[in-house]
């Protein structure tokens, strides 16, 4: 389960105002995260705090493949995005680095920035703790939930390569 309050944007949010191009030389996603948002938020890195919830309207994380979008996000304390769908390669780089994403365009459209949310992975019920009203995700599959599981998919990989968790 995951809970925390809401960071909201709108539709399109690009894989450029996620993390500018400006830092991507920096190996570090620490460095990443002091920078998530800042050109379209530049308070958002100073307002979050670790757990709280993304929600974004359509496309989220169009642009570039680059894999620093969702990357800088997770680093920011960002527990997961929400939005109403994702450019696919944002998706899968969010996966392959086990950082939970859920489509659900009716909690896109209805949660407000500020609201508290939980949300179950396992089941992809996502609740507006400040409205009451609950929403459904559909679930990841259940090698999707390891990979989250596992901290992402090279993790996942060497662990089904030892044996050490299905």
């Amino acid at each position: 389960m995951i809970k925390g309050t809401v960071f909201k944007y709108g539709d399109n949010v690009d894989t450029d105002v996620i993390i500018p191009a400006r830092y991507l030389n920096s190996p570090s996603p620490e460095e990443l995260a002091r920078h998530c948002m800042e050109d379209i938020d530049p308070e958002f890195v100073h307002k979050m705090h670790p757990g709280d919830i993304m929600v974004g309207g359509a496309n989220f994380g169009c642009g570039s493949s680059r894999e620093h979008a969702p990357l800088a996000i997770r680093a920011s304390g960002v527990s997961c995005v929400i939005a109403a769908s994702f450019a696919r390669i944002f998706y899968r780089n969010a996966i392959n680095i086990g950082f939970p994403i859920l489509e659900c365009p009716e909690a896109a459209e209805k949660i407000k920035s500020g609201d508290t949310v939980t949300v179950d992975l396992a089941t992809g019920v996502i609740t507006d703790e400040t409205t009451g009203e609950t929403f459904k995700a559909a679930a990841f599959p259940e090698f999707i939930q390891g990979i989250i599981e596992s901290g992402g998919l090279l993790k996942y990989i060497k662990a089904k390569q030892t044996g050490a968790k299905d």
